[in-house]
């Protein structure tokens, strides 16, 4: 046969396997890194003032009613999820700071996903972001170190430092954006 004698065996470098990327993850699960430093602090308190720049050029070519990944919120859904997600935030850092210990309330995000609300056009939630994020950040820039290590109870996870809410929440606004980036 013509031209099988110029086919050649793929060598074991000619291909690499490639992870798969969980959807789920985007940008990887959580972890908190114990090992604060002032830098660590400083990029997540950055994180959540830049969060709104960030946002808009991943909403701006999402496909809105197109889901992340089969069984996964739409680009609609995850917009109203991330202000509802970071008004809940807002307010466990202010219970954090002005109480002893607080509990702070759970929420079933995905039952909130679908209320009639989460339908509406998504940048009624990017403007709540906008402003709670202003607050946000101003909040965390004004803090003292010892708020930093002041905590709360989360029913789910026990107690937690602001320190590692900030980290969290820090995470939670990337990992959204990556969801977003996913809907392209």
């Amino acid at each position: 046969m013509e031209g099988l004698s110029e086919i050649k065996p793929l060598e074991s470098t000619a291909y690499s396997i490639m992870p798969i990327m969980d959807l789920r993850y985007p940008t990887g699960k959580f972890l908190f890194n114990p090992a604060l430093t002032a830098d660590i602090r400083r990029s997540a308190i950055a994180a959540i003032g830049a969060f709104p720049q960030e946002l808009a050029p991943a909403l701006a070519s999402a496909r809105l009613d197109q889901p992340y990944r089969e069984g996964g919120w739409t680009a609609r859904q995850v917009v109203h999820h991330l202000a509802d997600s970071h008004m809940n935030a807002f307010i466990r850092f202010r219970l954090a700071l002005t109480e002893d210990r607080p509990t702070v309330k759970p929420y079933n995000e995905a039952e909130w996903a679908k209320l009639a609300d989460a339908e509406l056009d998504p940048q009624l939630s990017v403007q709540i972001l906008d402003g709670l994020h202003q607050r946000w950040h101003a909040m965390l820039l004004a803090m003292r170190e010892s708020d930093f290590t002041r905590e709360a109870i989360h029913p789910d996870h026990g107690p937690r430092t602001v320190d590692w809410f900030l980290q969290m929440y820090a995470w939670h606004g990337r990992h959204h954006i990556g969801h977003l980036k996913l809907t392209h």
